[in-house]
């Protein structure tokens, strides 16, 4: 039997699907935000290299992934929007508006809205992720970054105000500032501990991380450091807080309890962000000083290092949580297209739903949307593609290759 190009290709595609199918390194992706660039660098932390590079809006400066893991939403500090990547495509398939400068970004519990410091404007806006609708806004001077409480009642916003240096603290039901935690010195970033219990708070110019106790609206302790400490958190599944601190290059990690530098790890210059994998095993970090991305291995305290574009800042890790695990194969319908056909030819799905179309086919079929939004010019046999629709409404679809298949998604609200 004579095989053609396209067979080997999707045959050895198969074998690599099934080789993996146990595995969670493939959804387990850094996004770094090239700063200079205005791009996302993707990046397979398994492999140590960048998968593909995405444009967004620019100067992507706040950044975080939904619960599910199908999105990442950037702010573009240089504009008035958010950039929607769909993490199963790794593009941008929407742009919200929410006001001039946004920088940082914090989710609500559940991940239906998203709360956007807009620095330009000098507020703090609640943004419906679904819809891109502005639900909410809440005057804040010079709004830097967000930290949210895990109940979702409070959030707490840096404020950079020259002169008036604070912690604004918001009661979100009220939508109304409820406290101010003033400051000498302008706030940088700040982070809930993952048991809720202490707030860590960076100050330009000052070499300690400042603990904040929610309970009481008050600083009522210091990490010491060294020069420059940008980010600090105590994340869950570790024993030990790390704090990126810029000056020397390096993680430190540090004892909650007593709030004492246990060891450091050295990583690229300039370090800006970190996150962490869901094992807790590996740290990601974004060096801006030298266009890098560090993976630390916490175990052994060693990192490898992968290039990424210029001036990289934010950077998050995308992986299901195992709370939205089982809800995320709830919300994806496949269609099969087999016969020339797309079976079924009108599907009826919920608002925020994912379709998976499979070629089950023998020959190359493709996906054009009549909206406009981006398909797939080619799937080969058991090739897929996946589209999120998180809006109301009737969608029809042809088949790239033969635009006499035609088909229908009919999405209802809620």
């Amino acid at each position: 039997m004579k095989t053609f190009p396209w067979m080997r290709r999707a045959a050895a595609g198969v074998l690599l699907a099934a080789l993996g199918a146990g595995a969670t390194a493939a959804d387990l992706k850094a996004y770094v935000g090239n700063f200079k660039d205005s791009t996302i660098s993707v990046v397979d932390i398994a492999a140590a290299r960048v998968l593909t590079t995405i444009p967004v809006a620019e100067g992507p400066d706040g950044m975080v992934v939904t619960p599910d893991g199908a999105e990442v939403l950037v702010s573009g500090s240089s504009t008035h929007a958010l950039s929607v990547i769909d993490a199963a495509q790794d593009r941008v398939v929407r742009t919200i508006a929410v006001g001039q400068g946004p920088q940082g970004l914090a989710l609500m519990p559940g991940g239906k809205q998203v709360l956007v410091a807009v620095n330009g404007e000098d507020r703090v806006a609640v943004i419906d992720v679904a819809s891109g609708a502005v639900t909410g806004s809440i005057p804040v001077d010079k709004p830097h970054t967000i930290a949210v409480r895990a109940d979702g009642a409070r959030a707490y916003v840096a404020s950079q105000q020259p002169g008036a240096f604070a912690v604004v603290v918001l009661d979100l039901a009220r939508k109304q500032v409820a406290a101010r935690i003033a400051l000498d010195k302008p706030p940088r970033d700040l982070e809930f501990s993952a048991d809720g219990k202490a707030l860590y708070l960076t100050l330009a110019g000052v070499p300690a991380v400042q603990v904040i106790d929610p309970a009481q609206d008050r600083i009522v302790a210091q990490v010491p450091t060294g020069v420059s400490p940008h980010v600090a958190q105590h994340f869950r599944g570790m024993s030990q807080g790390v704090a990126v601190v810029q000056g020397p290059g390096e993680l430190q990690l540090f004892d909650p309890a007593t709030n004492l530098r246990v060891r450091s790890i050295a990583v690229g210059k300039q370090p800006h962000w970190m996150d962490i994998t869901p094992d807790a095993a590996q740290m990601v970090v974004s060096n801006e000083g030298d266009n890098s991305l560090s993976l630390v291995d916490l175990a052994s305290g060693t990192a490898r290092t992968v290039a990424v574009g210029n001036a990289p800042r934010k950077v998050v890790v995308r992986h299901v949580s195992a709370g939205h695990a089982a809800a995320g194969a709830a919300d994806e319908v496949a269609i099969s297209i087999a016969n020339f056909a797309f079976m079924p030819m009108e599907l009826t799905i919920h608002q925020g739903q994912t379709v998976r179309w499979t070629n089950d086919d023998g020959a190359p079929h493709g996906l054009a949307f009549k909206d406009g939004a981006p398909g797939e010019s080619v799937l080969l046999p058991g090739q897929s593609f996946s589209r999120r629709f998180d809006k109301p409404g009737s969608y029809d679809y042809v088949c790239s290759i033969h635009p006499y298949m035609t088909a229908r998604i009919v999405v209802k609200a809620g």
